[in-house]
């Protein structure tokens, strides 16, 4: 079965997928939605969770620098709960920090246009997320 990693936002979700090995990520949509309307984020998350069979979903946990957990980490807790009442599904939180950073860098490195980066950032980030937890997993 596969693993969907998901990058929370204040108005987007990226959403990464495995293979079926559980070995690669790759990333699948950069899923916009209404300021705070996780509702829709949620209903978007449950139709990747059918559409790939997924068991297991890895969502990012933003937290500051010194490990505590900010304002955008209590969105991701809830969000967490959420989909857990739900989805019949594991939910892995999985610290994100310099995620996003790490995608960035990426792209730059890729040469990939200004314009393209940030519409896919969020993407990109669920992205490194899945992969650092598929690679603990080995």
């Amino acid at each position: 079965m596969k693993v969907l990693g998901l990058d929370l936002g204040t108005k987007s979700l990226g959403v990464a997928v495995s293979d079926p090995h559980r070995l690669l990520a790759r990333g699948v949509e950069n899923y916009r939605f209404s300021d705070g309307d996780y509702e829709a984020a949620i209903n978007k998350t449950l139709e990747w969770i059918k559409q790939e069979r997924i068991e297991t979903v890895v969502l990012g946990l933003p937290k500051n620098m010194n490990g505590s957990v900010g304002p955008q980490g209590e969105i991701s807790l809830a969000f967490k709960a959420m989909l857990e009442s739900t989805a019949s599904v594991e939910v892995v939180l999985w610290d994100e920090r310099l995620s996003s950073r790490i995608a960035s860098q990426q792209m730059i490195s890729n040469k990939l246009k200004t314009k393209r980066r940030k519409n896919t950032l969020d993407q990109q980030a669920a992205v490194v997320i899945l992969q650092s937890y598929l690679d603990s997993k080995k």
